[in-house]
């Protein structure tokens, strides 16, 4: 829990340097990966983030789920024969109740199942599979505050937020009932107005 508590501390730091700043962003919270019990990751092909892309993650799940379990069989499941990836692809998740959790490192390249190479994207998975289910408010409310964080810390222009399906010919990810507000450009304009 001390764990958790620091990295609040330090991501309400980052973000205080401005006063007109929103409080929304101030008050992003992320949880770490000792909360989920992450394994250690093994060696990984650094980068630099420029770029925001946005996925979900695939299998139904609810706000009453076990997210915690859900990311650690995700890393299970990536880190062993049948991927043999270095850690979960991603850098943060977001569960359907709002939560964010802590993914891999942010300097780190993720990792795909499809053609397009994720080196320089800033990855954020929405828990859920959002072909066949709503997006939760909450979620989706968290997913904004996130790519709006995002773009804040990591100095990434919002004008290159895409999803998996913009950079992929090969998916539908992440899911017409959340790629809609991509396409009718809610979720840019809501990020915008958090970083006015």
């Amino acid at each position: 829990m001390k764990n958790l508590f620091i990295l609040i501390f330090l991501l309400q730091l980052s973000c205080t340097g401005s006063k007109k700043t929103s409080s929304v962003l101030r008050d992003v919270t992320v949880i770490p990966r000792s909360e989920w019990k992450a394994a250690d990751p093994k060696p990984f092909a650094k980068h630099v983030p420029v770029r925001i892309t946005v996925h979900h993650e695939g299998t139904k799940l609810l706000p009453a789920d076990d997210a915690i379990r859900k990311i650690k069989g995700i890393q299970t499941w990536g880190m062993g024969p049948d991927r043999n990836w270095t850690d979960v692809p991603y850098h943060f998740f977001i569960a359907p109740d709002g939560k964010i959790y802590e993914g891999r490192n942010v300097y780190t390249t993720g990792e795909t199942n499809t053609e397009y190479n994720p080196s320089g994207h800033l990855l954020i998975c929405c828990l859920g599979n959002y072909e066949v289910q709503e997006v939760p408010a909450e979620q989706l409310q968290s997913l904004i505050r996130m790519i709006a964080w995002c773009s804040k810390t990591y100095n990434i222009p919002i004008e290159t937020l895409s999803t998996h399906r913009d950079n992929s010919k090969q998916t539908t990810c992440p899911g017409k009932n959340l790629y809609r507000y991509f396409e009718n450009g809610y979720i840019k304009e809501e990020v915008q107005k958090l970083l006015k």
